[in-house]
């Protein structure tokens, strides 16, 4: 590419790309806006220029003889503020750290010049807390707002509180190619300076520590206006924009006092759309498992793009182990006929670098997670292949566990994908689905506040004075329970006080720019084994070491000291910051002198002289600290189970099977499973394990029923949160509890613990047909009823029981009998009521039956003989049903009449047994025959 460039001083601008930036026709209007009102939404579609000529523009580095503001330019990612910060400071013809530069996490490069700075939201975050004016800086631009980071809405409600309480002058825009712009045009001109009014209902802040919201501690005003003027004067209008070319963007307002939204058109070049969805049925993903028959079609659709079209590849996965897969399938460069690279956000700095930094004339395909998706130009790309899935965090805020998983695409985030195909010459994406899917995929992805973890937003707000995040101006507010959660764990590791205010010693914590468990982590354990042990440690936690270095923790951080791949680079630089920052926030200098200093020494890379049992130590100790609540014990076969009381399961053939105590780093949870997997954990001992989740120890008696062993338990048992520690019998237990935990066991194993009898089931189910038929005062004798009114039939047996062995001594007819109306007299006239047995003709005493819905006689048929009348009970009420029974015992005949059956059914009766049983009496007319309850001869004998 040729260059065409202006000099402006000893500055060589390269004006050839900057006039060919769609963004630039408008950057007027932008400026327009934030003169009129200090807020706006910019919408320009991806490949016009959003990233990085209007930061250069509103800093006032395009133009000569105009003002030079300082900007800060937030990016939701560490590769796509570095890319930021170089691509601008190229258009400059300067290198990164002079008038443009960048701060992530771990690495700044910054100077006395610097007028740009690219920065991470997170970054932006701690320098909100730190310094609340952000003074000297006159616009905060925050980008690819549209992703809906926490950090980023984070961030925008802090800066609006900001605008609406200290610094009327800053200048803040939210940037996007897909954004919800009315959405943020609502929020953004909800609090514009001055106003106090609620974005769409959403509060904007009240003032500086008040109940409303706002600031904790104030710092002093400095007042504001940036490094060169106040904003508000606004430039000339040769200094607005790249050019002084017209305002060829779409200005309009949100409506009831919204911001104003500044809309770019046209892009950079067009891009075509092929609809390419596989051919095979794929079933949808699943956790964070995805369809290899997917993959595999991905990566054909890669070789037909490298067929069908020119330029370099950009293919979307949703992570790391896609990537890997399809880079498999894909083989090697010679077989492919391209380089096949991997971007994530794992990958080295400087293969990331190395991927924006062009190639070297042969075509290359870049497989890339969503890293990729927005703020970045990869050069020579012409073609994107995108899979249309993504990751999502999931929080199970009840079991304090998270895990990733895998979600179709939003829209929004498919149009960003697309865009990288146009940012250089036409292009072309292949998408993965058919366009009826395409309707269906969701407009926006799912906010992170509604499904992230939400302890450090919690801790935030507590520094910012709004606990509960009511005062703040947030698109959408965050969840109840997950509030709730996130507030108890910063009570439990001390960074809020019960009220939710922030702490001194959460106020260090949160300086630490860790999640809160780190930092109390971090914090806690440097005291117990030094500065740089923890630092080290918890520099693992941070970022999840990948998994070939193993699942024990301890391992692990001999493996990164050894290690010279690019986790151990990053993992070292990290260790070192938080070391430093450790000696900041405690001002006694910790990580600068002995057992603080740099992770890279020898001395660290060996283990700091201390060896492995040290390691294991720290290691377990650290973990533990940070996660007092996934402090294990083992359960036997690679089973254990978490303070939390949620049980975990180690991966077949880890070394730590054998360990009786962990402290569990890094679980997940997949969908449906009852157990979390263990990804990386740390060997403890009971000691540990009880210094480090002391706030989940107890001791307490127990009595009760235990479902597990189906009897009462009284003993004093000590436990870490669900683990159960070590028990010992109570010798005399509370009666009362004892007499409550039997009645337990009744209500959840049913009354079948009490020895039932015959006799005592008669009874039962006497009292059952008294209570039915007659009703008052006979009582109810269900199962309800009866566990309702235990105290009343069971008084003095709970008294004496002591178990379950106890409770199968005791004779349910006996105490049942308590229930009967004794005080009335009523009971006196039971047995004639309901009797137990009737006396029959010959003479006999038969059993009722009252199991069924109407009670039963079951007699022999020869002992009838002369009876005419049906025999009745409960005052006459209810006939009984007769089974009449052969001489044998078997059932004959059932009637309710007897005077009919002998009339009509006794001659059939008679006819097919008077064969089968001859000894016995079959008189023609039973009425007037002697009833007998033996056979004839012996009847004759008499």
């Amino acid at each position: 590419m040729s260059v065409v460039a202006a000099r402006i001083g000893r500055v060589t601008i390269r004006t050839d790309v900057l006039d060919h930036l769609p963004v630039r026709s408008a950057v007027p209007a932008l400026w327009d806006a934030l003169e009129a009102r200090g807020t706006a939404v910019l919408c320009a579609p991806p490949g016009t220029g959003k990233t990085t000529l209007v930061p250069l523009a509103l800093a006032g580095l395009l133009r000569p003889g105009g003002p030079v503001r300082r900007v800060v330019v937030a990016e939701p990612r560490r590769i796509a503020a570095r890319a930021a910060a170089r691509r601008m400071a190229w258009l400059l013809g300067e290198e990164v750290g002079e008038r443009v530069g960048f701060t992530v996490r771990g690495e700044r490069r910054v100077g006395r010049r610097t007028v740009v700075e690219v920065v991470t939201t997170g970054v932006l975050l701690q320098r909100l807390q730190r310094d609340q004016e952000l003074a000297g800086v006159a616009v905060v631009m925050l980008d690819e707002c549209h992703e809906r980071h926490l950090d980023a809405d984070t961030a925008a409600a802090f800066l609006l509180d900001v605008r609406a309480t200290l610094r009327p002058d800053l200048w803040l825009v939210a940037a996007s190619a897909t954004t919800d712009a009315e959405g943020w045009a609502a929020l953004l001109g909800g609090a514009a300076a001055g106003s106090t009014t609620p974005a769409s209902g959403v509060p904007a802040g009240g003032a500086p520590g008040s109940a409303g919201g706002g600031i904790a501690v104030p710092a002093t005003a400095t007042g504001g206006g940036g490094a060169g003027g106040d904003p508000a004067s606004g430039p000339s209008g040769a200094a607005r924009g790249a050019t002084d070319e017209g305002r060829g963007a779409g200005v309009r307002g949100a409506g009831g006092g919204g911001a104003p939204i500044v809309t770019a058109h046209g892009t950079a070049h067009p891009v075509d759309v092929v609809w390419a969805p596989p051919e095979r049925a794929v079933r949808p993903a699943h956790g964070m498992r995805v369809d290899p028959v997917l993959l595999e079609h991905v990566a054909a659709v890669v070789r037909r793009a490298l067929r069908e079209r020119d330029g370099d590849v950009l293919c979307f996965l949703p992570g790391v182990g896609e990537i890997s897969r399809v880079a498999g399938q894909l083989g090697g460069g010679e077989r492919l006929g391209a380089e096949v690279l991997q971007v994530h956000g794992r990958a080295p700095a400087a293969v990331q670098d190395a991927v924006l930094a062009g190639g070297t004339g042969r075509r290359r395909v870049v497989l890339a997670t969503s890293v990729a998706e927005s703020s970045l130009t990869v050069p020579g790309v012409r073609v994107v292949v995108d899979a249309g899935l993504a990751r999502e965090p999931r929080t199970d805020h009840a079991r304090g566990l998270g895990a990733l998983t895998t979600v179709r695409a939003s829209r929004a985030a498919t149009r960003q994908r697309a865009g990288r195909a146009g940012r250089e010459a036409p292009g072309v994406v292949y998408r993965c689905w058919s366009e009826a899917d395409d309707a269906r995929l969701p407009r926006w992805p799912a906010p992170e506040i509604a499904v992230a973890d939400l302890a450090s937003f919690a801790l935030h707000c507590a520094c910012w004075g709004d606990p509960d995040a009511s005062g703040l101006a947030l698109l959408d507010p965050p969840p109840g329970g997950a509030m709730t959660a996130a507030r108890e764990v910063l009570v439990a590791i001390g960074a809020t006080d019960d009220a939710g205010r922030v702490t001194e010693r959460g106020a260090r914590m949160a300086r630490l720019g860790l999640h809160p468990r780190l930092a109390r982590a971090l914090v806690d354990g440097a005291r117990e084994v030094g500065p740089r042990p923890a630092a080290e440690v918890v520099a693992l936690l941070s970022e999840e070491p990948p998994r070939e270095y193993g699942d024990d923790l301890s391992a692990a951080l001999r493996a990164a000291r050894r290690g010279g791949d690019a986790y151990a680079g990053r993992w070292r630089a990290e260790a070192r910051r938080l070391a430093g920052a450790l000696g900041e926030v405690r001002g006694d200098g910790a990580g600068a002198g002995p057992g603080g200093g740099g992770t890279g020494s020898g001395a660290s890379r060996d283990g700091g002289g201390q060896g492995a049992g040290f390691d294991d130590a720290v290691a377990g100790l650290v973990a533990a600290l940070a996660f007092p609540e996934r402090v294990a014990r083992a359960r036997g076969g690679g089973a254990l189970l978490m303070a939390s009381g949620t049980g975990a399961e180690l991966a077949a053939g880890s070394g730590l099977r054998e360990a009786e105590w962990l402290a569990i780093a890094v679980a997940d949870r997949p969908v449906a499973a009852a157990s979390a997997r263990v990804r990386l954990a740390a060997v403890i001992d009971e000691e540990t394990a009880r210094t480090a989740a002391a706030t989940l120890h107890t001791t307490a008696d127990e009595v009760g029923w235990s479902v597990d062993r189906g009897d009462l338990v009284a003993r004093r048992v000590e436990r870490l949160g669900r683990i159960e520690v070590r028990a010992k019998p109570l010798a005399r237990p509370d009666p009362e509890r004892v007499r409550e935990g039997l009645l337990d066991g009744l209500r959840g194993e049913g009354l079948g613990l009490l020895r039932w009898s015959a006799d005592a089931r008669s009874l039962r189910q006497r009292m059952a047909f008294a209570h039915r038929v007659l009703g008052e005062p006979w009582p109810d004798v269900s199962d309800a009823a009866l566990l309702d009114r235990a105290d009343a039939w069971l008084a003095g047996v709970l008294d004496r029981a002591r178990g379950r062995a106890d409770l199968g001594r005791v004779d349910a007819g006996q105490a049942l009998s308590r229930l009967l109306p004794w005080a009335t007299g009523d009971a006196a006239r039971f047995d004639e009521l309901v009797p137990e047995r009737i006396e029959v003709p010959s003479g006999s005493r038969i059993r009722v039956d009252y199991a069924e819905e109407q009670p039963v006689l079951a007699v022999k048929l020869q002992e009838l003989f002369g009876w005419q009348e049906t025999p009745r009970i409960a005052g006459g009420r209810v006939p009984v049903v007769v089974h009449l029974l052969s001489p044998a015992g078997r059932p004959a005949a059932v009637t309710a009449d007897l005077a009919s059956f002998w009339r009509e059914g006794y001659r059939s009766v008679r006819a097919e047994l008077r064969g089968r049983y001859p000894k016995h009496p079959w008189p023609q007319d039973p009425s007037a025959a002697e009833p007998t309850r033996h056979t004839a001869a012996r009847a004759r004998r008499g």
